[in-house]
């Protein structure tokens, strides 16, 4: 006959099955809560400048300062790594002075706001990828959001996988050399002055 369970706090089996409750709870409310971002974040506006290949200055349809955004679910070349400026000029070519469809998300290490971002209907990270001028980063054991979408562009040796030799993602020139060095100030000038 099994023993009844004690009624202790510190009880293994009623911590176990509180944590399980509670991971049970978290998943139900999970993609309620991260995977569908307020309606406050879903916000128009026009693509005033394109600093790098993933990020971009977005003025809102309201007015206002434009808005530093990065794009979520991909990594382009640094600005100072081979495929950099190509990368910037390939998002500049879709989305620099067209009107976009911004849903931001979260925050990355460097405070910027990641972004979804639609030009003419279509996501603009996707295309990126798919053109090959960007990885869909891993996370974990996770295979990244346009991972698909990367693996079409190596196969058609498009944009950054267009060489023979095997490009260096972002995140391991970032590791080796550190972060681009910075313009003077005057060259980084805004084209609207800000």
């Amino acid at each position: 006959m099994p023993l009844p369970l004690r009624s202790s706090p510190s009880c293994p089996w009623r911590r176990l099955g509180a944590a399980c409750l509670l991971a049970a709870w978290g998943l139900c409310a999970w993609p309620a809560a991260a995977g569908t971002p307020p309606a406050a974040d879903l916000w128009h506006g026009t693509v005033t400048w394109v600093t790098d290949g993933d990020t971009l200055w977005i003025r809102p349809t309201g007015g206002g300062r434009p808005r530093k955004l990065r794009l979520q679910g991909m990594d382009a070349p640094e600005i100072c790594q081979s495929g950099g400026p190509a990368a910037r000029d390939a998002l500049a070519a879709l989305t620099l002075h067209r009107p976009a469809t911004v849903r931001t998300h979260w925050r990355d290490g460097w405070g910027r706001p990641l972004a979804v971002l639609w030009v003419d209907g279509q996501d603009v990270a996707a295309r990126m990828v798919a053109s090959g001028w960007a990885w869909s980063p891993r996370w974990r054991r996770r295979a990244g959001p346009y991972a698909l979408e990367e693996a079409a562009a190596r196969a058609a040796g498009l944009g950054i996988f267009a060489s023979t030799a095997t490009p260096e993602p972002p995140s391991h020139f970032r590791k080796r050399h550190g972060p681009c060095p910075r313009p003077p100030a005057r060259a980084m000038r805004h084209p609207n002055g800000e």
